[in-house]
């Protein structure tokens, strides 16, 4: 990507514009604060929640957790790319949340370090188990969230990050390290962490990035391609991570580009297209593929299942539209809180003419939500024909 495209991104998805002439504010998310005991300090962050949250027709959905370090400098251009790419079903829909800083030095590295002066550093633990142990738990209390949890962290933050994914344990299931900081480990000090890591890990999605530091590359390179090669070297199949290579940006450039390729990385497959898709076997197949590469249980999308579904329905091949009933019913196990889905089976099969279990399932979709005026109409007028 040229850097004018990721300015362009940046001023589109990450600014938040103070007024508009007609509607006043255009916010992206809302601040909070958390006295952390662990911590002992209030901490506050920032929460940016999908377009499709407050929806009465998504009141039944629930969404993974996408924790982002240096919230300051990424939350909004990170929560604007995730709220775009997750309305297009490229990947799930996330709730965002950025972490606004304290001690950087403190609380992005895992290791104590004897330095000439004194330093704060190895704190790393310490704010990890905040986050596990404090936040995140309130996360899920306080909203409508799956326990799948991705990290970023650039920089220190990836060099957390990476610390984190190569932890026995760990309550994040993906990690996005985007020019990690590696100085402080020395080829021993990588080596004992790699000899350490456990089979947990490779449980785990991680992603790496690299930029560009000029006469300095070589060394930063090879730092990242080692632990790379290393934790593939010990994983007995195809490694769940990518390593890749920015040749045309530097530290500084680097994060929103990464994060775009990477969070397509972890989700690799889940934006397929409807027109791809031929048959339920060849979609069951390709989500349990992906399901299998992440270590967690993801559904095809209903937006995705119910494109397909009519698409099908639509055709005049019969046998195409004989099709589309096993997809409208693939939406209802998938997602039995959703009336929608109700709804849609329920117009299947009146179509086909099946009027007794069109009825049903205008029922039972009314039963989940009675203001759904469409259902109550079909009933009252099916149950006319009957």
């Amino acid at each position: 990507m040229h850097k004018y495209h990721l300015l362009l991104i940046l001023f589109l998805f990450g600014i938040r514009q103070a007024k508009s002439q007609d509607t006043g504010n255009i916010e992206i998310g809302s601040t909070y604060t958390i006295h952390s005991s662990i911590l002992d300090e209030d901490r506050s962050y920032w929460v940016s929640l999908p377009e499709s949250y407050g929806n009465p027709e998504s009141s039944y959905k629930e969404y993974p957790l996408l924790i982002v370090l240096d919230g300051s400098s990424f939350f909004h251009p990170i929560s604007g790319m995730t709220n775009y790419m997750g309305r297009i079903g490229r990947i799930p829909e996330m709730i965002v949340v950025g972490i606004q800083n304290v001690s950087r030095t403190r609380d992005f590295t895992p290791d104590k370090i004897v330095t000439t002066r004194e330093n704060d550093f190895g704190g790393g633990d310490n704010f990890l188990a905040f986050l596990e142990e404090e936040l995140i738990p309130k996360l899920d209390q306080e909203y409508r969230t799956v326990p799948y949890r991705i990290l970023f962290g650039h920089s220190l933050g990836g060099l957390l990050a990476t610390h984190a994914y190569m932890k026995e344990n760990t309550i994040f299931n993906s990690f996005l390290a985007i020019d990690p900081s590696f100085g402080s480990w020395d080829a021993e000090t990588m080596d004992k962490k790699l000899e350490a890591v456990s089979p947990n890990s490779f449980k785990r999605y991680i992603y790496f990035a690299t930029a560009n530091w000029g006469k300095r590359n070589i060394r930063n390179r090879d730092r990242h391609v080692r632990l790379f090669e290393s934790l593939n070297s010990k994983y007995d199949g195809v490694f769940p991570g990518k390593l890749e290579y920015f040749e045309n940006e530097d530290h500084s450039s680097v994060p929103m580009i990464a994060f775009h390729n990477g969070i397509n990385s972890i989700f690799d497959g889940y934006g397929i297209s409807y027109r791809d898709v031929d048959n339920l076997e060849q979609l069951t197949q390709h989500f349990q593929d992906i399901s299998q590469r992440l270590s967690w249980t993801f559904a095809p999308p209903e937006s995705l299942v119910n494109r397909i579904a009519y698409s099908k329905l639509q055709s005049r091949n019969e046998a195409e539209k004989s099709k589309a009933l096993e997809f409208f019913i693939l939406n209802t196990e998938n997602y039995p809180d959703s009336y929608n889905g109700f709804d849609s089976l329920g117009e299947a099969y009146e179509l086909v003419g099946n009027t007794s279990k069109a009825i049903e399932n205008y029922e039972k979709s009314l039963s989940l939500n009675p203001t759904n005026g469409h259902a109550k109409a079909k009933v009252d007028e099916l149950k006319k024909k009957e």
